[in-house]
């Protein structure tokens, strides 16, 4: 069995807009990079078996009491995207908010409670509707629960 480090996970490819946002929310613990285009975002490491590491992705976030809520959107596009995957095989993920570093579990949404955490998500980031005509998949909303 391959232990994968969530402590040490792989970013982004270097000179990318994502590798910067994730290094300047890294960096100053989410005073720099917590906001992204008027949005809050959070940091999900998960962990990519087939690679046999760690990911680490910065997602626009909302909540729902206690829970965190993702879209998996891929700004629409047909396939679902890598950090989706790699939950759905292992909800076992890391979560940053802010310096706040904590173990969670992740799960989509059930058809019963997508559409009232869609209105939550849609309203901090209105694209979302965006992406859903983009696709004919439908796009995953995730609830992250701290453990």
């Amino acid at each position: 069995m391959t232990i994968i480090d969530l402590d040490h996970p792989v970013d982004p490819p270097a000179g990318t807009w994502q590798e910067e946002h994730l290094s300047r929310y890294v960096r100053t613990g989410g005073q720099d990079g917590h906001v992204w285009n008027g949005a809050p975002t959070l940091l999900l490491t998960t962990r990519d078996h087939d690679l046999g590491r760690a990911r680490r992705n910065a997602l626009i976030y909302g909540r729902d009491g206690d829970r965190y809520l993702v879209v998996a959107s891929a700004g629409g596009r047909d396939d679902h995207p890598i950090w989706f995957q790699n939950l759905s095989e292992d909800p076992e993920v890391l979560v940053q908010v802010f310096e706040d570093r904590f173990p969670a579990r992740a799960r989509a949404a059930t058809a019963e409670e997508k559409p009232r955490l869609w209105e939550i998500m849609t309203g901090i980031w209105p694209d979302y509707d965006v992406y859903q005509t983009r696709t004919e998949r439908d796009i995953p909303l995730v609830i992250i629960e701290r453990v």
